[in-house]
């Protein structure tokens, strides 16, 4: 069987595809690059009807970028499949503290999972700006609103796309309830993976607007 080897042959024709299926969605410019990445990512066109963003928020985000905030993902598997070579073109600090002992004992001590113990640890050293990537925790992004609400945080940006059946639905239409930069995707469906996509491509348009 003949098929295309050359993968950015491949990624181009994906992309090609992509295009024309999202030919009648009426997209902001700024945000079209970011839904094309996540149904890229997915192989599902459904996301461009679920993936929400608040207003301004791609401006914010490269201007976050731009700026090297730091970055903090909830898990392993966001952090990992954000584009190394790019992050390093803009100098960023990327971490997840899910892992550190010291986090898995907050945890069993206050009955939380480690995502949310990693989060309010973060909170607690970084109270100000920042990025926070959330793909698989809805516990991760509780914490983070509740001390937004408490006016103990004030995020440059946040990617909340964690996925389930509990608690992410609601976690991510809180999100949206809140004056700080957002994306989203609506209902229960997200994940880690998401939540790279969204960040690489907003990586791609910050290098590409600092070249211009």
């Amino acid at each position: 069987m003949e098929y295309i080897k050359d993968p950015k042959a491949i990624e181009q024709k994906s992309m090609a595809i992509i295009e024309e299926r999202l030919r009648d969605f009426p997209f902001d410019p700024l945000q079209k690059p970011v839904i094309k990445r996540v149904v890229h990512t997915t192989g599902d066109i459904s996301f461009a009807d679920i993936t929400k963003f608040s207003e301004g928020a791609v401006e914010a985000a490269v201007k976050a970028f731009g700026a090297a905030e730091p970055v903090f993902c909830d898990v392993e598997m966001a952090r990992s499949g954000i584009n190394r070579a790019n992050a390093a073109k803009l100098g960023l600090d990327i971490t997840c503290l899910i892992h550190e002992p010291a986090v898995a004992e907050e945890a069993k001590i206050a009955g939380t999972t480690r995502a949310a113990a990693a989060m309010a640890k973060k909170l607690r050293e970084h109270p100000q700006g920042g990025i926070f990537v959330i793909g698989n925790a809805p516990t991760a992004l509780f914490v983070l609103l509740e001390a937004v609400k408490a006016g103990t945080a004030r995020p440059a940006l946040v990617v909340g796309v964690p996925v389930g059946f509990v608690g992410a639905l609601e976690s991510k239409e809180w999100l949206t309830e809140f004056n700080i930069p957002w994306i989203t995707v609506a209902g229960e469906k997200g994940g880690s993976t998401i939540a790279a996509a969204i960040v690489n491509a907003l990586l791609s348009l910050t290098i590409a607007q600092k070249e211009s």
